[in-house]
């Protein structure tokens, strides 16, 4: 049995939340190990809809542990608020079903507000955060002056570190023309939550090491996808963590070896929110059609999300560097009745064609899409649980992304509801 590492294959929003909930069946702990509440996560369960942030997607199923591993970035009041959220909803949160890394690091007031000055001030050349403190948070481990989960045990120390944070953080305001923070009054406010995040503060690496010694399936789970990977995203838009499959192992404290499988979650067309290049953008009716079916609007900001063709160019390249093993093509019912599929299976840049994504921004503003197409299906694919539900052409689009991609499908999902999925190959069972 392996454990199993879901990754987003394309720009995030392709579907996460509702295949980890369906691998969570199978799972005993659930792990988050990077990003922050700038991911969204939407779970359909019985017709209750549960829109998830920063808690793992498995938090809502009984007798799972959820984790928030240490290369998360933690909003407290963000998460406090989620877990009331969920209480609302009947799931009742408590040690028993969630920890958080001691050493994960913690987003403050000033990390939101520095993002939102930084993009007001860069006009055209705005990145298209989503505004949370995510990247200035990232910045501040980096840096070695973050404060942490850990730190919210012990508040005779904390003001010491608060000191070495707002050294950096005041200098900025001030060249921003913007007023410092108050120490004591951010003292007082981390004070006040703190009782809220220390009864789930643990060692997380060593409770995945127990657990992984006893046996128990371990699922990770990613947050927005692979190419907003800040090593191999599109950069400079991307986010601030690595979303790559190999951030599970550093981002949780256990080990690359006991990682397992790597599931890539695959949109059956593209969407990206916010800036940057977006090679098989439709600006047309095509768009405006892939965004009204899947409703395509993000889960945390309600931003409308770009639209075009499914680009097999990009999933091939982010499967080669995640390592993906096989994918779930999600949202395959929202291409129900086109008469014609076009798929992307390479660029042409400068007049060359190339077989994948260059990594310099003026290059991928540049390269042209070079289109394959298919034919549609006019018959629904919602709800499908088999092959034998799916039309003939449904079928050969799916193979075909395959030969394109480079990898099987090991999961079909045709709707938002958990059991609407066709299981190919069991993650779990590699």
């Amino acid at each position: 049995m392996a454990n199993v590492v879901v990754v987003g294959s394309q720009w995030g929003d392709e579907g996460k939340g509702k295949i980890v909930d369906w691998l969570s069946e199978r799972a005993d702990v659930v792990v988050r190990f990077q990003g922050g509440h700038n991911a969204g996560h939407t779970l359909v369960i019985d017709g209750t809809v549960y829109k998830l942030s920063l808690l793992p997607s498995g938090v809502v199923r009984p007798g799972k542990l959820a984790v928030i591993g240490n290369g998360v970035v933690v909003d407290p009041w963000a998460l406090a608020e989620e877990i009331d959220g969920l209480a609302r909803l009947g799931v009742t949160i408590s040690r028993d079903n969630l920890r958080i890394a001691e050493n994960a690091t913690l987003i403050l007031p000033f990390h939101r507000e520095l993002d939102g000055l930084r993009e007001a001030a860069a006009g055209k050349g705005k990145i298209g955060t989503t505004g949370r403190g995510i990247g200035p948070a990232y910045e501040d481990k980096v840096g070695r002056r973050a404060i942490r989960v850990q730190d919210l045990q012990n508040l005779d120390t904390l003001p010491a570190k608060i000191d070495r944070a707002l050294a950096h953080h005041n200098a900025l305001r001030r060249g921003l023309g913007e007023p410092e923070i108050d120490g004591e009054a951010l003292l007082e406010a981390l004070a006040d939550i703190a009782p809220r995040i220390l009864p789930y503060m643990d060692t997380v690496w060593a409770l995945l090491d127990e657990k992984r010694r006893a046996g128990r399936r371990i699922l990770f789970e990613g947050a927005q996808g692979a190419l907003l990977d800040i090593d191999h995203g599109t950069y400079p838009f991307v986010t601030s963590s690595n979303t790559v499959a190999a951030q599970a192992a550093t981002g949780s404290g256990l080990g690359p070896s006991a990682t397992g499988y790597v599931l890539g979650i695959t949109k059956a067309y593209t969407t990206r929110v916010g800036m940057g290049p977006f090679p098989t953008e439709d600006l047309g009716e095509v768009g405006k059609r892939l965004g009204e079916r899947g409703h395509e609007f993000g889960t945390v900001t309600g931003r409308q999300r770009r639209c075009g063709w499914f680009d097999a160019c990009l999933v091939r390249q982010t499967i080669k560097v995640s390592g993906i093993h096989g994918i779930a093509l999600t949202k395959l019912d929202v291409l129900d009745g086109f008469e014609e599929l076009k798929v992307c299976t390479g660029y042409r840049l400068d007049g060359e064609e190339i077989d994948h994504l260059p990594a310099g921004e003026g290059a991928q503003k540049r390269v042209e899409p070079i289109y394959e197409t298919l034919e549609g299906w006019s018959e629904s694919t919602e709800g499908a649980r088999s092959w034998a539900d799916l039309p003939a052409s449904c079928i050969k689009y799916v193979r075909r992304l395959e030969e394109l991609i480079e990898a099987p499908v090991a999961l079909l999902s045709t709707s938002p509801e958990r059991e609407d999925t066709i299981l190919v190959h069991d993650p779990f069972e590699d």
